[in-house]
């Protein structure tokens, strides 16, 4: 899992960077329209690709960066414009496209199966330049509209999941994670490794140096424990000074050995802190799941031995990894009588 501030990146809009709503896609066949077309959208600052026929610009649609404004004559060789339409419409994920349908079909049956077939917009030929430019504008700011709202969509769903502080999943979101990966666990028949780490003595570094620098070694400390797990294994923060890590695909014995990398990792070098440098260390339960076993154990489960294990490495030290007993073959009754 990548550690990403939730404030970081969430300005940017979702989707490919370099489609802007002010590049235009033209395809029209007739020369002297697409010519008249392609000079007064450069003149208005356009930028423009013009093509000749439905076949090149369904090539040029398909693209990751193709341009969001799209310029569609009726007829072409190759596709005319309304299969055009329905193709873009029929595409899945990608962002909007404003579809503008140059048609000299004028009837009103005409219009209503170009704009079924998909188009935002229609203008009859031969175009008056004002109503162009009007057209164009108003597609400008639907598809501004819509990256504004994906962009508030894409920030409220990171934020709905992701701890504030530390970038992390937060207590949600990795509690659901751990259910879902259990539910893997049994369906797929791989074994899945789940690790409580608790920070030592977190309150004192709050007490004697404050929460802000305490919020700075948080920050550090989960950027460490990512960089000690697989870039696909789950880290959340469960609250306080807790993370809890699910491992999918993980042994007992690589369970403890990336553990117990952790540990060292946290802490074999103090923090930096703008107070000076903090010296952090880590107790970790471990639990773990053989999706061949007899009883098997759900999420739930998992959550309270490798709670009832860092207990333990807590009651025997700290800065130590401590596993549950028998946790192969616990239940949860089972494993409360070896506390």
């Amino acid at each position: 899992m990548s550690i990403l501030h939730p404030f970081s990146g969430l300005a940017q809009s979702p989707g490919p960077e370099s489609s802007r709503p002010d590049e235009v896609l033209i395809a029209e066949d007739d020369p002297i329209s697409r010519r008249v077309l392609e000079s007064w959208l450069r003149k208005w600052n356009y930028r423009v690709t013009a093509l000749e026929n439905g076949l090149d610009a369904w090539s040029v649609l398909q693209q990751q960066d193709a341009p969001q404004m799209v310029i569609l004559d009726w007829m072409m060789p190759g596709l005319e414009g309304t299969e055009l339409c329905r193709r873009v419409r029929s595409q899945q994920g990608g962002r909007y496209k404003y579809l503008l349908l140059l048609t000299a079909k004028g009837r009103k049956e005409d219009i209503v199966a170009g704009l079924e077939a998909g188009a935002d917009d229609y203008l009859t030929k031969p175009f008056d330049v004002n109503e162009l430019r009007a057209r164009m504008r108003t597609g400008k700011r639907i598809l501004d509209l819509q990256d504004a709202l994906l962009r508030v969509q894409t920030e409220l769903q990171f934020q709905s999941a992701h701890d504030h502080l530390t970038g992390l999943w937060n207590h949600g979101a990795i509690t659901s994670l751990l259910q879902r990966e259990t539910q893997r666990s049994s369906r797929m028949g791989h074994p899945l490794g789940v690790m409580m780490a608790d920070l030592d003595h977190f309150k004192r570094i709050n007490d004697s140096y404050g929460h802000q620098t305490g919020d700075a070694v948080l920050r550090e400390a989960a950027s460490r424990i990512v960089a000690s797990v697989r870039n696909y294994d789950y880290v959340g923060r469960y609250g306080g000074e807790e993370f809890l890590i699910v491992l999918a695909e993980c042994t007992t014995s690589d369970l403890i050995a990336t553990a117990e990398r952790m540990r060292v990792c946290l802490s074999g070098s103090p923090i930096e802190t703008e107070v000076g440098p903090i010296p952090v260390t880590v107790s970790i339960g471990l639990a773990a799941r053989d999706a061949t076993a007899a009883v098997q154990l759900t999420g739930d489960d998992l959550l309270r031995v490798a709670d009832m294990a860092l207990y333990r490495a807590k009651t025997n030290g700290r800065n130590r990894v401590e596993s549950a007993p028998e946790i192969q073959k616990a239940s949860l009754s089972h494993a409360a009588t070896h506390q």
